[in-house]
């Protein structure tokens, strides 16, 4: 009865917990990104700290000082070049769409059904040149009424102000105090669960620190060597595309599949010939040569990390049920799951349930038949 009670409150708290987490979920969204940025930075932070020079060291506060400053100057350059480039270039494609629509229908289809031999119904030049001057004059009043509505809405304005000002102290202190913290909480665990808890939590931290540090390396390492070759190509749109293909990178051959089909049609349509194509797949060929033998051997190494299915699953799942704080917790919550279910695996494997002898059928049976005999002699 212990036991069914001790279960029954746990049910209870966790459910009370999820439904706090909804509810508070603006709220909790800013720590959550700062506590995010302060575990990205954390292990910087302690090998700053063991620097020595001569007998002085940098200490912890001056440690944390160096890798906010350069995190800082990281987001600002990702706020100031990144995206404002990425803006331009997807403009620049919105005012081509049309030009390349015309050049679909007038070109590339032809070609299409005359290889072929199949028919695309009622596509011509005039009338998806129409189509997508009609959809980019909804999407653009669209946009108009979007951000009229936020600029007109003074609390959203006032909230993403606090935000921006609130998530870098928060990211401040915690990395500051990360280390007391966790020492902490392993305090206040009982001992007789502190030496299991402590050890799942080492895993996790292993295959979530595999994962988001590694894989962000990957992942920018990717982008950038994707825009610089298709730039060097001469390819308009290779800021975006290259970019693009190094963020869905994170599962593995999306990003690869999504680059290379977007980089053949730009190129197709910009010069119109075989040779710059060629060199679109050139470059897509030397950056999955350096990804496989430079970048996840040296940046991600042999550590255990997601499956591309959890992790798709786990964003969209944490998107759905609490927004963007879902879509910050699905990493962490997929991590921890994967180490518990682990465990919980290997005690299976060698609990006595799993050893158990096998016992074959005609065995079975002929102890079934004897224990059926020996219940009716004692009825008798």
């Amino acid at each position: 009865m212990r036991n069914d009670a001790r279960i029954l409150w746990v049910v209870i708290l966790l459910v009370v917990l999820l439904w706090l987490v909804y509810r508070l979920a603006p709220v909790i969204t800013p720590f959550a990104l700062a506590a995010g940025l302060a575990y990205l930075g954390d292990p910087l932070v302690d090998r700053l700290q063991q620097v020595k020079l001569r007998s002085w060291t940098l200490g912890r506060r001056l440690a944390v000082s160096i890798v906010f400053l350069l995190m800082s100057l990281l987001i600002l350059a990702l706020l100031l070049i990144v995206i404002p480039n990425t803006l331009e270039q997807i403009r620049h494609l919105i005012e081509r769409m049309p030009a390349i629509m015309a050049w679909f229908a007038d070109k590339a289809i032809p070609w299409v059904e005359g290889e072929l031999g199949v028919k695309f119904p009622n596509l011509d030049a005039v009338s998806l040149t129409t189509m997508v001057q009609t959809y980019w004059s909804e999407l653009a009043s669209a946009g108009v009424n979007v951000l009229g509505s936020v600029s007109a809405g003074g609390q959203v304005v006032v909230s993403w102000l606090l935000n921006f000002v609130l998530v870098p102290v928060v990211t401040f202190y915690l990395l500051r105090d990360w280390d007391h913290m966790v020492a902490g909480i392993r305090k206040l665990l009982p001992s007789a669960i502190e030496p299991t808890v402590s050890v799942l939590a080492r895993e996790i931290d292993v295959t979530l620190g595999a994962f988001i540090r590694g894989q962000f390396m990957v992942m920018m390492s990717l982008g950038l060597i994707y825009t610089f070759g298709l730039w060097a190509i001469g390819l308009d749109l290779a800021f975006a595309i290259g970019m693009l293909a190094g963020v869905l990178s994170i599962v593995p051959y999306l990003g690869t599949l999504v680059g290379v089909v977007a980089a053949l049609l730009a190129a197709f349509f910009q010069f119109q010939d075989l040779v710059h194509p060629l060199l679109v797949l050139a470059v897509f060929v030397v950056g999955q040569s350096l990804e496989g033998m430079v970048l996840t051997p040296n940046l991600v190494g042999d550590k255990v990390g997601l499956h591309p299915v959890a992790v798709i699953f786990a964003v969209l799942a944490g998107g759905q049920l609490f927004g963007f704080l879902g879509i910050l917790l699905a990493l962490p919550v997929a991590s921890a799951l994967n180490v518990l279910l682990r465990y919980a695996d290997g005690q299976y494997r060698a609990s006595h349930l799993f050893h158990a002898p096998q016992v074959c059928a005609g065995e079975a049976a002929t102890a079934v038949d004897e224990q059926t005999e020996l219940q009716v002699e004692n009825k008798n």
